[in-house]
């Protein structure tokens, strides 16, 4: 047991149905139907294949997109053959999740094969407004269709999705209930890497927070500068223009109607609290990018009010930055520096990534935009960690107990262990 929660070692599998939930939530082409990025379902791949070979009749359950990420939305079905080719055997997929057909091919398993259900946010109780409108409990979510269809046909749960567990779903916090339950491989290194981050980090500290993903990120940067777990925070991405805002600089139209416009002024006055109690320890860029007719053109921040809108940190910033990482001793990061998807406005995150990972620094790197960036500057094997997390990340990072923490936790007090 870790953290109050069984590991995979405190039980025996043997011919035992196991459901297992995992997150292989991925980008997707919906024009193929292909997975554009896999590295979710590589880091879990661990867990499944060390469950299958302890004899587990192995059940897996995931999401793909949903009510929120609808351009995500799709069946599991390509996962199957990821997963198949990452653990070298098959794997096979049902298009039901819960329904006579997915009960029937549980009963029917044999020690050592792996089930795929199709995507269990094709259930309803599983979508996110479901989540933030009922606000079940867990006893509530043990009473749920997939969690009563599900949970008399096995006799454990293992939980390996880390980059869900800030959820109140029924499959991540149901089964607990109901099941003696564990954390899989990857939700343990996750805590134990992410821990020692929020805990004790070796100093000095940097985190680099970005993307566009602003309430993660200002979350974050309250709770990493209130602990001390950082020493500076380095700013990019549309982070960096609401800082710049509550500082009083003049981003330029653009980019103010573009902060109006998507409802984050909020944001602006959130900054000026922060920059009121660590103004010394948020780092603002220097100068930043935006493209006028096809081509990158960059600004010190005090000529922005004519450029348009802003995209990306400057070559003065990426320098400064660089000077900060180089001195850390520990780099933590969330958020890209700007649009890095496209060529003249990938400069900064692919600089600020290369000075991380090729640093003597330990450095993790969290979130789905910053790992996708990584892999396209292949530079995800130079980091010290790659978390899965994202929103999770944040969440775990805040230092408040998550829900399937807290059912993992409940569960192993509920529970004996068999070993």
């Amino acid at each position: 047991m870790k953290f109050g929660i069984y590991t995979i070692d405190d039980f025996n599998y043997d011919d035992k149905v196991v459901l297992c939930r995992v997150d292989l939530n991925s980008p997707l082409d919906r024009d193929t139907g292909r997975l554009r990025d896999t590295t979710r379902i590589r880091l879990c791949a661990p867990t499944i294949e060390e469950l299958s070979s302890l004899g587990a009749k192995l059940v897996l359950l995931a999401h793909q997109g949903g009510d929120l990420e609808y351009k995500n939305y799709y069946t599991t079905e390509p996962h199957a053959e990821v997963i198949s080719n990452l653990v070298g055997k098959g794997v096979m997929f049902i298009d039901d999740i819960c329904g006579p057909a997915a009960r029937e091919a549980i009963k029917k398993l044999r020690k050592g094969e792996i089930l795929l259900l199709d995507n269990v946010r094709f259930m309803a109780e599983e979508m996110t407004l479901f989540e933030t409108k009922l606000k079940l409990s867990r006893e509530e979510q043990a009473k749920t269709i997939v969690v009563r269809k599900l949970a008399p046909l096995a006799d454990l749960y293992v939980c390996d999705a880390f980059a869900a567990l800030h959820r109140s779903q029924p499959t991540l916090v149901g089964f607990e209930e109901l099941l003696p339950s564990a954390m899989g491989r990857l939700f343990e290194r996750e805590m134990t890497a992410l821990g020692n981050i929020a805990e004790n980090p070796a100093h000095p500290c940097v985190y680099i927070l970005g993307g566009a993903k602003i309430q993660d990120a200002f979350l974050m940067m309250g709770a990493a500068l209130s602990s001390g777990a950082a020493d500076v925070v380095l700013t990019g991405g549309l982070v960096s223009n609401i800082m710049l805002m509550a500082k009083g600089i003049d981003i330029g139209q653009a980019s103010m109607d573009f902060i109006k416009v998507n409802n984050l002024m909020d944001f602006v006055s959130i900054g000026k609290d922060l920059l009121s109690n660590y103004a010394d320890k948020i780092i603002l860029p220097k100068d930043l990018a935006c493209v006028v007719d096809g081509s990158r053109t960059e600004a010190d921040i005090t000529g922005l009010s004519e450029v348009g809108l802003l995209v990306d940190i400057g070559t003065k910033t990426v320098e400064a930055y660089k000077e900060y990482i180089g001195q850390a001793k520990t780099v933590f990061i969330n958020g890209p520096m700007g649009v890095f998807e496209k060529p003249e406005t990938e400069f900064g995150t692919r600089e600020i990534w290369n000075a991380s990972a090729n640093s003597s620094t330990y450095s993790v790197i969290g979130g789905g935009d910053s790992v996708t960036a990584a892999n396209k500057f292949e530079l995800a094997d130079k980091f010290s960690y790659v978390s899965t997390g994202g929103g999770a990340l944040v969440q775990f990072l805040s230092g408040t107990e998550q829900p399937v923490i807290a059912a993992l936790r409940a569960s192993a007090k509920k529970f004996k262990a068999d070993k």
